[in-house]
């Protein structure tokens, strides 16, 4: 009956261990890296110099912080502003 008892132990671990999520990866961005999405969907990432920073700020504006970026069922890339997680920290759209 130990053996039994202990074999079922041992399998019902692995289990609990797969039903706990991941805690979310943080989104590496690196400093003098473009991150560019295309106009066909595709993502791509530029080594930038400074020599026209200028430039490169006209006309852009700073990422409010709390932001969400997702891709819809459509393939569009998308932002959010605003809660995305819930108050124990879990994330409000996941499919849990």
């Amino acid at each position: 009956m130990r053996i039994i008892l202990t074999a079922a132990a041992l399998c019902a671990t692995p289990s609990l261990a797969f039903a706990q999520a991941a805690a979310p990866a943080p989104w590496e961005v690196k400093p003098d890296v473009g991150y560019a999405y295309d106009k066909d969907g595709k993502t791509y990432s530029y080594k930038m110099g400074t020599s026209n920073a200028g430039l490169l700020l006209k006309g852009a504006r700073k990422v409010p912080k709390g932001t969400l970026f997702f891709i819809g069922q459509n393939g569009q890339l998308y932002m959010r502003t605003g809660p995305y997680l819930e108050g124990d920290g879990k994330f409000m759209f996941g499919s849990n």
